[in-house]
């Protein structure tokens, strides 16, 4: 396990391009939300990537409800500043420090049915107390491919100039997020990068851990939502850091997935072939699903440095070892945009 867990380190490690493109960013780094299924891997990278630029007296600044004081500990241990806030309490959001650079991840996915109030608080309501309260840094906005209508499996994916066509209020509200902001953007010139993002994928959850953990335990893998994109959180997290070189007034926005159009048939098989079990099917496969085309980040930042048989070959190994998952589901089969 030790090993195991020493492989999927270095795939956590950062970049040379992301070391370089640190160096150019002055003052400390505010991550709000640094509780979710990406933050705490991505306030370490930017600890680690600070250190090695030569920067280690820039803080990272990481804000969460911290409902895991375990995780608050792992992290004020591994050199980043927590604060413990409640986003929505206005008194917490005005009391948090000023910082010139600003990752914006929090946000309510899972659960949106029947909290609808909530998701659109913490969704639309909460980024424009935020975009005030920081309008002079630069942010990084994380969205959601969620956005975009279903596209054709051969068109390449949904593109930056596609028009949004939000399914469900979920995916509405992430919608309303981005519009928040790039008014606040506008009216305050507040530099800023939407960051749409479909799916990452990690050891613990992702759509890659769904389909795997269907086949070693023997259960059927639907096929509705026949082709997928996905990325390693490593990378995505990546990109997150290296855009705040790119924001803008008004906001840039950005893809940011893998470049395959991915089978979840020929994913389930691979997998299939790792754990020595025939996969099983359920569902008709449809010819549109959520698909988005992130050949401009590509174009910015280069491909993804890990491949999507490494990902799976670590997600299998991960499996297979019985090592701790987040149990946190994509849904990523889901068509009607209930979440």
């Amino acid at each position: 396990m030790e090993a195991l867990k020493q492989r999927y380190e270095t795939l956590l490690a950062p970049s040379a391009a992301l070391i370089n493109d640190l160096k150019d960013i002055e003052g400390d780094l505010l991550i709000l939300g640094v509780g979710g299924k990406m933050g705490p891997n991505l306030a370490r990278l930017a600890r680690q990537a600070l250190n090695e630029a030569g920067k280690a007296d820039v803080q990272v600044i990481g804000v969460s409800r911290f409902s895991d004081t375990q995780l608050q500990q792992q992290l004020e241990a591994e050199g980043i500043r927590t604060i413990a806030a409640d986003l929505l309490n206005d008194n917490d959001l005005q009391s948090l420090p000023f910082a010139p650079n600003v990752i914006f991840m929090a946000g309510n996915k899972f659960g949106t049915t029947g909290k609808e109030a909530f998701t659109w608080a913490m969704n639309v309501y909460l980024p424009g107390r935020v975009a005030e309260k920081y309008k002079n840094a630069r942010m990084v906005v994380f969205s959601s491919g969620n956005i975009y209508p279903f596209v054709s499996v051969t068109s390449g994916g949904a593109s930056e100039k596609v028009a949004p066509e939000p399914i469900g209020e979920y995916a509405q509200s992430c919608l309303g997020r981005e519009r928040i902001f790039q008014y606040h953007a506008q009216q305050n010139g507040t530099p800023m990068l939407i960051y749409r993002l479909n799916y990452a994928n990690d050891v613990s959850y992702g759509v890659l851990v769904e389909i795997g953990k269907a086949v070693r335990d023997g259960q059927a893998v639907d096929l509705t939502t026949a082709n997928v994109n996905v990325i390693w959180q490593g990378d995505a997290n990546e990109y997150a850091l290296r855009s705040l070189k790119y924001c803008s007034t008004p906001p840039k926005v950005l893809n940011i997935t893998g470049p395959e159009t991915v089978s979840v048939k020929w994913v389930a098989e691979i997998f299939g072939e790792f754990f020595n079990r025939k996969p099983t099917f359920e569902g008709t496969e449809q010819g549109v699903s959520l698909l988005n085309n992130a050949a401009e980040s590509f174009a910015l930042f280069g491909y993804p440095r890990t491949p999507l048989k490494t990902m799976i070959g670590m997600i299998a190994a991960w499996l297979d070892a019985g090592a701790p998952l987040l149990n946190k589901p994509t849904h990523f089969q889901e068509r009607e945009g209930k979440f």
